[in-house]
Formats: structure tokens, C-alpha cells, sequence
């Protein structure tokens, strides 16, 4: 862009050389006294003396050219058309590239149908060898192609102020918001340094905003561009020109211990480089991050890279997303929605309405991006649009601007997002867990297996402070949900979200029993197929705790009881539930169990937990427990 810009400036100074024959010598003089601006970069005086040469002289081409060069280097777009318009107005035969400087005005103030007229004719006509003159031409062209369709076929849009609770009138931007919807986090500017602050909604709406820690805030430091896990125990975010930082700026995560935040620390390499690394986007399960950065290896001057943990709990070489999401041009603010597939951008390369727009994106089953979205007008605009998040539910969309009507310098606002730009559908549990006897809250670890990849999706532990926890569970898989703590037996629960649209949450309390003879617990994620006994793949994560939970507590012994419901031969379900109990005996056996442990027995349908008077009850029955029988 800036060889293009450097090349015109270059014109106007071969052009200023020479002096237009039929200038009357008031408007020559001035123009020959503007040039002195123009060559110590003073450009608005320069455009002072300009203005004065063309009311000299209306007629005075190459005055209005410059004019028009100036204003479209300081932005000032809208003289930049007029004064191009003058200048073709009175000689039609000018350089090309005077169609080219108008064209990106036109297009960068929403002129799209005229603009692409004049980004055609610039391509028909002109006669230089400067390919980043042409490649950029092409790209005004699909952009003007793109926005002279796509602005006659406007999407809903009625942006909706968050109001003076959230809103200030300092600026306030850059919202992120856990997965329940209730805690929002975001950065305000005051008198140049930012700082995050923190709302919760309730029943009224959302509460006025407090800083959000001493421990992330600084006074001597920005922050800002954050991330925030769907459950609200992590916060990733940018910190620039720190003691401890790697480059311009870096990327810096904090976690949430109990009801307080903990000191932040540094990414560190790979993630962050000597170069600018920013604006973080964490996944669902915290294991792929998403940043931009300008570091060598990219396709443009800002692309979007990705890092995942790796087995070892360190942060991978960062992948550049690639041609699928990233251009030669810039790309910023990524947003990756809870349902960990939908991704949000912004970006300048792909056809648009001018600037940067935002797009969206799915992550396919194999692994590639599909086609980025343009999320249409009046979403996007010719202004800049960047910095959108939507909400878990997928119905509305977050930004921040400075729209008429506000509170203060930029604000937050929301609007209903349309349909096909919505991200996947998901639910939640949301829980706390306790001591069954105490009551009192625990430190448990908490793990939820999506069964359809056999992907741990979740895990981290509740705070003894709290005992919460947020689980998100993207509707369309069926999850195994664990939960365990040293001393207590485990806690086991199904979740089949194969079917069905619903994003009803779900809200449990969950009550974890001291290990003790005679405690009792329902493995619900052991599963055999219809009159089976061999353990089917989805029953691994479910083995692997019980497993873990054995080794952990090495004189625990135990009885494996496996039950059916009450169809059929008795004697047929008997001897099925003694084989689908001895098939998690062999398996832990298989795994270095003692056998001196472990007792295995079919009970058939002789111990229902409810009556069998329904399919769904009978699918209840049907289950594979164990009983501590020693400690």
C-alpha cells in the first residue's frame, strides 16, 4: 500500500515539475509555494494553498490532482472524490491512475457502483508495468464487485447500547463473556490506559462494572484484547511493552483461583516472538489458542496463527492458519465461539464493503476452514469493523463502536445476529460440587469426554473456595461427564446430545461420597451393545477413571455388579449382567489390578433402581455399578 501511495506522490512530483500552460500566474504561484509543504510532509498546509491555486484558476488540472492525492493520503476521502471528479471533469484523458485514487475513495466511503466504474477503468487503461498497482486494482475490483451486490440485499440490524451500567464515557471496548452469559469482561481506556472491568448480569440486567483485579490491572501498563474461557477460569490477554515481554506485545494468561484472579505470566516462546503477538483467542477446552501476529511466515502483513498444548503441557510451534482464512492483506480480532468450530475475523483481504470487514467461518470434520463469510451490510460497512463476539447461545452478537446516541467515547453494543451467521448450537452444565455428609465445597476434578471422538473436551478442577464449575458440550456428540476428588468415590452421569436443538443448560449439584464400605456408585458410561457383553470403545474414558481411582487408593477393594431390566428370560439376564461385570473385572485385571481387589457378580434384574415401566426406565436398570466392600 505504501509503494502504491509513494507511486502517486512520485507522479505529482514529475508533474509539479511542469509548470500547466494556461494556469494564470496567482494560481501557478501558489501551487509552485504548496510543493514546499508537500516536500516536508506539512499536509495541511499544503492543501490551504492548494485550495487557494483552484480559486484562482477553477480550471487548473494538475492543482485539483494534488488536492485530491493529499486529502486521500490524510484520509480526508470525501474532498479526495470531489477534487478527483473536478480534475476528470475537466480533462477525462488524465492519467489512469487518477481513476485508481478515486475508485478506493469511492469505495472507502460506500460510492460502490461508480467506483467500480473507475477501478475498470483504471485496469483498461492503464499502461505501467507496476504490478502492485495492478494486483491492488484487482482486489478494489472484487471488493466494489462484491458491495454493489451484496448493499441491495441488507441483513437485519438494529444495534441495541448496553447501557450506562456497562457503558461509560470513557471508551469502552473489547467485550468477552463466559458461556452462562452472566459475566461479562471487558477494556475501558481512561485518560490512555486501559484496564479490564467485570459486570454481572442478574435478573435487572447488568450490574455497574468493577475493575477487575489488582492483579491483571496495572497503572503503568496496558491491557487489553482478551479471551476468556467458557467457564471463566481463564483469561488470556495482551500486554504491551512489559519488563518481562518478548516483543512489542505479548500474550499473558491469568487464572481464576477461587473468586480471585492470579498473578498473570507470560506465554513465553513460542507463542510469543520479537515480534507483535496479540489479540488471543482461547478454544473451549484450552487447548488451541489463536492469536495474530506479524512474525515472519505469514501471508500478509497480520495473519491469525494457532498454538495447542501438547502432552506435556507446553504451547506448540504456532501454525499460520493459511490461505483458508489468511490473505496478502491483514487479518485481526479472531473470536472462536464456544461450539469450538465457528470463528469470527476481520479482515481486509476478502471481498468487502471497503477497510476491514468480519467474517465467518466453520472448522470442518477434516480439518480445514470453510470459505469465510462476509457477515453483510450494515453489519459491515466501509468503515472498520473488527472485535465481534457472539453470545453461547448464538442469538446475539457483541461490539464496540462509537454510534450516535452513546455514552461516551466508544461503546458497547448488541444486536440479533442472523440466522445463517450463527455459530453451532450448544448447552452447558453448570454445577457446584460438595461433601454428601459436610455439605462443604470441594476441590474436585472435573472431566467430560466427548464419546463420539474420544476427546477430553473439559478438564480442570473446582475451587475448595467455590466447588463451581462450567462445562460447555456443543449439541450433535454424546459426552461421558466425570467427577472425582482424592477420598471420594466417583461421580458418573451421560449426556446423549446426539439428537435435538435444545440449549437448555444443564444445573446440577453434585454430592461426592466419602470412600467407605458400602458406598455405591452407577457407571454410566460403560456401554455394550444389545445383549452383548464385549466393552464397547466409548467405555474406555469411563474405565480409565475408575482405573485411576483404584490406583490412587491401593487398598480399596471393590465388587463389579452389572444389572439388566426385567425383559426376557431371568436366567439369560443374569448370566448376561455376570458377563458384562467380569468384562470390567478382565479389563482391570488387564490394567495391573490386583485380583485380590476385585469381585465381579450379575444380579440380572433382581436390584432396579426404578420400575421398569417404561423404555426409559428400563434403560436406567440397565447399568454396570460397583460397591467398596473394603478399605
Amino acid at each position: 500500500m505504501k509503494k502504491i501511495l509513494w507511486s502517486l506522490f512520485l507522479y505529482l512530483t514529475i508533474q509539479a515539475a511542469t509548470a500547466q500552460s494556461n494556469v494564470n500566474k496567482k494560481a501557478q504561484n501558489s501551487f509552485d509555494k504548496a510543493q514546499a509543504y508537500l516536500n516536508n510532509n506539512e499536509y495541511d498546509q499544503a492543501i490551504a494553498i492548494l485550495n487557494e491555486a483552484v480559486a484562482s484558476d477553477p480550471s487548473f488540472v494538475k492543482a485539483y490532482i494534488q488536492l485530491a492525492e493529499i486529502n486521500r493520503r490524510v484520509k480526508a476521502y470525501e474532498a479526495a472524490k470531489s477534487s478527483y471528479l473536478q480534475a476528470i471533469k475537466l480533462d477525462p484523458a488524465v492519467d489512469a491512475r487518477i481513476y485508481y485514487g478515486l475508485a478506493e475513495c469511492q469505495l472507502l466511503t460506500g460510492d460502490y457502483t461508480p467506483g467500480l466504474g473507475n477501478i475498470m477503468t483504471f485496469l483498461k487503461n492503464y499502461a505501467g508495468s507496476d504490478k502492485d498497482f495492478i494486483k491492488k486494482a484487482e482486489k478494489y475490483k472484487k471488493d466494489l464487485e462484491f458491495a454493489s451486490l451484496a448493499i441491495n440485499k441488507p441483513q437485519p440490524y438494529e444495534p441495541v447500547n448496553l447501557g450506562p451500567n456497562v457503558n461509560s464515557s470513557h471508551r469502552d471496548y473489547f467485550p468477552a463473556i463466559t458461556a452462562d452469559g452472566e459475566t461479562l469482561i471487558f477494556s475501558r481506556n481512561i485518560n490512555g490506559n486501559e484496564d479490564f472491568f467485570m459486570s454481572r448480569k442478574d435478573a435487572k440486567g447488568w450490574a455497574a462494572p468493577l475493575p477487575l483485579s489488582d492483579q491483571i490491572n496495572t497503572t503503568q501498563f496496558n491491557e487489553g484484547a482478551q479471551s476468556i474461557t467458557p467457564d471463566g477460569q481463564y483469561l488470556f490477554f495482551t500486554g504491551c511493552n512489559r519488563p518481562d515481554g518478548l516483543g512489542r506485545c505479548d500474550i499473558y494468561v491469568s487464572h481464576k483461583e477461587g473468586n480471585s484472579w492470579g498473578k498473570p505470566f507470560n506465554l513465553g516462546a513460542p507463542v510469543n516472538s520479537a515480534f507483535w503477538d496479540s489479540q488471543p483467542a482461547i478454544s473451549p477446552d484450552g487447548s488451541t489458542l489463536f492469536f495474530v501476529s506479524n512474525r515472519p511466515g505469514g501471508l500478509g502483513g497480520y495473519d491469525i496463527w494457532k498454538s495447542t498444548l501438547n502432552k506435556e503441557g507446553y504451547w506448540a510451534d504456532p501454525v499460520n492458519l493459511g490461505p483458508e482464512i489468511n490473505t496478502p492483506y491483514d487479518e485481526h480480532t479472531p473470536y472462536l465461539h464456544a461450539d469450538g468450530k465457528t470463528l469470527y475475523f476481520s479482515s481486509d483481504g476478502w471481498p468487502g464493503f471497503g477497510n476491514k470487514d468480519i467474517f465467518k467461518t466453520v472448522l470442518r470434520d477434516d480439518g480445514h476452514w470453510l470459505h469465510p463469510l462476509n457477515l453483510g451490510y450494515p453489519i459491515n460497512t466501509f468503515n472498520e469493523e473488527t472485535g465481534l463476539i457472539v453470545t453461547p447461545d448464538g442469538s446475539q452478537a457483541l461490539f464496540s463502536s462509537d454510534l450516535k446516541g452513546g455514552y461516551g467515547d466508544m461503546d458497547i453494543y448488541q444486536f440479533q445476529l442472523p440466522q445463517d451467521k450463527r455459530p453451532l448450537p450448544i448447552t452447558y452444565v453448570k454445577g457446584i460440587v460438595r461433601d454428601q455428609e459436610s455439605k462443604a465445597f470441594l476441590d474436585a476434578n472435573v472431566q467430560v469426554v466427548n464419546l463420539n471422538q474420544n476427546k477430553v473436551v473439559y478438564d480442570d478442577y473446582t475451587s475448595a473456595e467455590n466447588g463451581s464449575f462450567l462445562v460447555v458440550m456443543p449439541l450433535g456428540d454424546n459426552y461421558a461427564f466425570h467427577a472425582s476428588a482424592d477420598g471420594y468415590a466417583l461421580y458418573s452421569e451421560n449426556y446423549p446430545l446426539t439428537t435435538g436443538s435444545s440449549s437448555k443448560p444443564f444445573v446440577v449439584e453434585i454430592y461426592l461420597q466419602k470412600l467407605k464400605v458400602g458406598t455405591n456408585m452407577v457407571l454410566k458410561n460403560i456401554f455394550f451393545d444389545t445383549n452383548d457383553f464385549k466393552l464397547l470403545p466409548e467405555s474406555v474414558s469411563e474405565l480409565s477413571t475408575l482405573l485411576n481411582l483404584l490406583k490412587s487408593n491401593p487398598n480399596v477393594q471393590m465388587e463389579i455388579q452389572g444389572h439388566t431390566d426385567n425383559v426376557g428370560n431371568d436366567q439369560l439376564n443374569e448370566q448376561l449382567s455376570l458377563n458384562r461385570a467380569k468384562a470390567v473385572y478382565e479389563y482391570l485385571l488387564d490394567n495391573q489390578i490386583d485380583p485380590q481387589r476385585l469381585q465381579y457378580k450379575g444380579y440380572g434384574a433382581k436390584k432396579p433402581v426404578v420400575a421398569n415401566d417404561t423404555e426409559d426406565n428400563r434403560r436406567l436398570n440397565r447399568r454396570t455399578s460397583f460397591v467398596i466392600t473394603k478399605i
